[in-house]
């Protein structure tokens, strides 16, 4: 893709912009060869459950960007009620809700936002949901999880891994 298409210009706009003026906890950059794809990584917000972790994802652009949303997914295992099993996320303004006047930081911090302020009322993952909604401590429990699994970066929790799920049986393996 040129860089001088309209969706070109546009993410090399928002890419100027993000690299000048970064949004707390967010950082973002085009693959060197392809302006389409990007790499992203959001930490888990100060004061919840989701500190300490940092979550990377991947961002696919299309040439009609910014009219058409990007594709957005976490490329690590995610217990929260709008992220799918494949990473996908289930956001109004990636899907319906969506208007040019989004750029890559406003995408990524709604995101950041979704994971402490999570929709259960229109659940990508039913069992979160739930748990969200009858038992927040064992929400914030497997969502420990989740973020302890990010400091051990060796990509051992990458969700194309095979479909073992985090351990059910009640035991913490917090310190």
């Amino acid at each position: 893709m040129s860089a001088n298409s309209t969706a070109g210009r546009r993410l090399m706009r928002d890419f100027k912009k993000i690299q000048s003026d970064p949004p707390p906890g967010i950082n973002a950059s085009p693959e060197a060869e392809n302006i389409l794809q990007w790499s992203a990584v959001i930490c888990g917000p100060d004061d919840t459950p989701w500190e300490g972790g940092t979550f990377p994802l991947q961002v696919t652009f299309t040439e009609e960007f910014p009219n058409k949303p990007p594709n957005v997914k976490f490329l690590v295992r995610m217990f929260h009620p709008n992220i799918y099993a494949d990473g996908q996320i289930c956001l109004d303004i990636l899907q319906n809700q969506w208007s040019p006047i989004y750029d890559i930081s406003a995408i990524l911090t709604s995101i950041q936002s979704l994971l402490t302020d999570p929709n259960p009322n229109s659940p990508a993952n039913s069992e979160a949901a739930s748990l969200f909604r009858e038992n927040l401590r064992e929400y914030n429990r497997r969502v420990c999880q989740c973020v302890e699994s990010t400091w051990n970066s060796d990509g051992d929790d990458d969700i194309d891994d095979d479909e073992e799920d985090f351990d059910d049986d009640g035991d913490t393996n917090l310190s």
